[in-house]
């Protein structure tokens, strides 16, 4: 039974969908992830560990840590973004050879890998000496009971910016709790704009997911030390009021239901279709990323609007990490380079300036460096002094399944059906648990 359940949850783990290599040469690397190094070995006597992952500017962090390591070097490919990353994992995994030493994985795709047995348990290595270096909220993310899977790197807490044109000319006030976050839909409704003040997007994944958790919601449990056990309660009150709100939103036209990602998503971010953008840190980035933004819109950013102003509730929207697979023959040196990587302020410096990452790692966060960045984007707004800083702080972590992107394809499907108006909310959770609960039975989990 475990063998089928492995295969089959393998299967699905490559069918994510995300947003945002090397051969050993000499040395300890042992997998044949690749070829050659995309970047240039410092050290050529030195251990080297191949890396997949792909960072924007991720080669300057490869430089910068090889430029200060005398025993291991990085030799780094980018084997594709997300899915098409996972699938070449995959496959390796089902060959027995080809992954990496190191490799950059989603947090929330990290179950789906460790119950295939193709993670390295990072605790036998120091990871817990460590521990501190990192956000409470990201290194529960990178964990399964006692396990750490990964070393955290950059997080999603989320925020919401905000079109500061479009709010004055329509006289909305900054919304702080999702009350006044519909009164102020309303209101711009009535100005007669043509826009709406947000979208609802129905393939939002982890999203979607982020705001059902801000209303107290646990979908899943899960301890990869009982790798066949797993919890589900997908349809708990929490998130029922959630869907319920938002679908009240859609059925009076005040939000869209557009799908995210895509390029007429990206035009109706810039164009004044959306008077906001319910985003993660790393959406700032994304948003100035947009080749046709309007160069006259005014963009501010300020917190995600709360149930209970007085109680606030801090989530997070993605989040990658780094994970040492099993094919590595030195685990040791591939467990250095996952730990150290981004491991100091230089490299950080270079995540934020080049790549636009939000760290996981504290002492970047707790920098004045960080929290004082202006942003010209933002009319020189300190968006992470203002906002975003205290997202992640608040922040306490989520447990994901072990067949995480299945769980969000069926969620998917299920949120088209009721902004279709082919079933309420409540009714799309309660179809969406019996769904997992089947899969789950049928794919030899024990289902608490």
């Amino acid at each position: 039974m475990k063998s089928k359940l492995l295969t089959s949850v393998g299967l699905i783990a490559v069918s994510a969908v995300v947003l945002t290599g090397c051969s050993s040469g000499g040395g300890g690397g042992g997998s044949s992830a690749a070829a050659s190094c995309t970047n240039e070995i410092v050290n050529k006597d030195a251990a080297q560990v191949t890396v997949w992952a792909w960072y924007p500017a991720f080669e300057a962090v490869v430089d910068n840590f090889n430029n200060t390591h005398d025993d291991v070097q990085v030799c780094w490919t980018n084997a594709g973004q997300g899915n098409d990353e996972y699938t070449k994992f995959s496959t390796s995994i089902e060959s027995g050879s080809g992954a990496p030493d190191v490799i950059q994985l989603e947090s929330e795709v990290l179950s789906s890998f460790s119950i295939r047995n193709a993670l390295v348990d990072l605790t036998e290595f120091g990871a817990n000496d460590i521990k501190d270096k990192f956000t409470p909220g990201s290194w529960e993310d990178a964990s399964s009971g006692d396990a750490v899977y990964a070393i955290p790197v950059d997080g999603g807490p989320m925020g919401m910016l905000y079109r500061q044109d479009l709010f004055d000319a329509a006289g909305i006030a900054v919304p702080t709790t999702w009350e006044e976050f519909a009164v102020a839909a309303q209101q711009l409704k009535d100005a007669g704009t043509g826009g709406v003040l947000a979208n609802f997007p129905t393939n939002g994944r982890a999203f979607n997911q982020a705001l059902f958790a801000q209303a107290g919601s646990v979908p899943f449990t899960y301890d990869s030390a009982k790798p066949t056990d797993v919890g589900i309660e997908v349809n708990d009150q929490g998130a029922k009021d959630v869907l319920e709100y938002w679908d009240g939103l859609v059925k009076k036209d005040l939000v869209t239901t557009d799908d995210a990602f895509t390029a007429d998503y990206n035009t109706s971010l810039v164009d004044g279709t959306y008077a906001v953008y319910l985003a993660a840190a790393w959406g700032p980035g994304y948003l100035q990323g947009l080749s046709d933004a309007d160069p006259d819109a005014i963009w501010r950013a300020a917190p995600l609007p709360q149930w209970d102003a007085a109680n606030p509730v801090q989530v997070n929207w993605g989040g990658s990490t780094f994970a040492v697979t099993e094919q590595a023959e030195d685990k040791a040196n591939a467990a250095v380079v996952a730990k150290e990587i981004f491991g100091t302020d230089e490299a950080w410096k270079i995540g934020v300036e080049q790549s636009a990452l939000f760290p996981s790692y504290v002492p970047m966060l707790e920098s004045e460096y960080f929290a004082n960045l202006e942003y010209p984007f933002f009319g020189g707004q300190q968006i992470n002094k203002d906002v975003f800083l205290e997202a992640a702080a608040g922040y306490e972590g989520a447990t994901f399944s072990p067949f995480q992107n299945y769980a969000y394809d069926q969620l998917t499907e299920e949120l088209y059906s009721m902004v279709q108006g082919e079933q309420d909310g409540s009714q799309a959770l309660d179809d969406l648990q019996e769904t997992l609960t089947k899969y789950a039975t049928d794919q030899g989990f024990k289902v608490n």
